[in-house]
Order: C-alpha cells, then structure tokens, then sequence
C-alpha cells in the first residue's frame, strides 16, 4: 500500500507524534494552517468515514477531546476548528481518514 498515512502509523516515515494507542495516532500537520495543526487517524486503513467501522471511530472519537485540549493549551490558541473532509471534492488530499485540530486566535485569517 502506498499510504504515507500508513506509513507514518508503521513507522517507516517520520513524524511529530502527539498522540499513540494501539489504534490511534496523533501527528502535526507537515503542512500546517497554523502552529500545532494536528492531525489524528485510525492506524488501520479507510478512506472515509461511512466506509471506517463504528468501533474504529469509536475509538478515534474517544481521544479527540484530549488531542484537542492538549493542542489548545500547548499553542495557547483562543480556539480549534475540528474538520473531516471526505472524498476529493471536500478537500480530502490523503485518502486515508484524518481529523484536522487547526488552532485558532482571534483575527488569525485562517480560512479567508
């Protein structure tokens, strides 16, 4: 399989882990649309969410609150925007399901 998602959850690309279980990897953002952009998948493989188990984003799920504090807290941003896209006309460039965390601050422009 030629996923860099993949390959960065096996350990043969590295990354910035922020977050590991044995189902769950939390990495920065190698493309950031601000400092501590994270990103947080299942280890095993889908692309989108109605093709990923119920059990899989169960657990996916269940960290993301703390992903989420930890980035707010450690960039001292004012908030978080927390984004799934799904399939390419969505935005979706890895076709491996991801969870964005994009720290905000007031004023920061991010999405215009």
């Amino acid at each position: 399989m030629d996923c860099i998602f993949c390959k960065i959850a096996a350990g043969q690309v590295p990354s910035v882990k922020v977050y590991e279980d044995e189902k769950v990897l939390a990495f920065l953002d190698i493309g950031p649309l601000s400092d501590g952009h994270t990103l947080v998948i299942p280890k095993k493989h889908y692309v989108k969410i109605h093709e990923c188990p119920g059990e899989v984003l169960a657990s996916v799920a269940a960290v993301l609150p703390k992903i989420a504090a930890a980035v707010l807290k450690g960039t001292n941003a004012d908030g978080y925007n927390v984004m799934c896209n799904n399939g390419r006309a969505s935005g979706q460039l890895v076709e491996h399901i991801h969870f964005h965390i994009i720290p905000r601050k007031a004023g920061d422009g991010v999405f215009t």
